[in-house]
């Protein structure tokens, strides 16, 4: 089961879905999803989330898809765990004196495992390598302590 966006008949898996496609579609420009929410649901700029999705599930279609949407989350669902914040290794790999408030224990995605390619090998270590001078020139960037005194 699913919700069609009453505009594009887009199918979204649930009604925070539909409310997040609308808005993001009408923030960014598409002149029939905000029409669309300035008459159904005015002031939906100012509302959340859940708020929205209460709104305008009332006037979507609800239908039944083959499949909405592929699980791209490894079976974890969105309140389980925040985002990790993991990009490469997880193992040793420093904060540079700041917390992303997360833990490293976290189980890989199911597609972390998929063997790369050469080519996206090579992608990906010089991606590492551009991580690491933003880092650096980040650190370098920031003020020392002994400075601000």
């Amino acid at each position: 089961m699913g919700y069609a966006c009453p505009v594009c008949d887009d199918p979204q898996v649930d009604a925070r879905h539909l409310a997040n496609h609308l808005a993001f579609t009408a923030i960014l420009g598409d002149d029939g999803h905000e029409a669309w929410l300035d008459e159904h649901a005015p002031d939906w700029a100012e509302e959340g989330e859940a708020e929205l999705a209460e709104r305008v599930r009332e006037f979507a279609e609800e239908d039944e898809y083959p499949q909405v949407f592929e699980d791209t989350t490894g079976g974890r669902s969105d309140r389980e765990s925040g985002r990790s914040g993991e990009l490469f290794e997880s193992e040793g790999h420093d904060h540079s004196g700041h917390d992303h408030g997360h833990a490293h224990d976290q189980e890989l995605p199911s597609q972390a495992d998929v063997e790369m390619d050469e080519d996206t090998q090579a992608v990906l270590e010089e991606a590492r390598e551009l991580t690491k001078e933003m880092l650096a020139e980040s650190e370098a960037d920031e003020p020392d302590d002994e400075d601000e005194n």
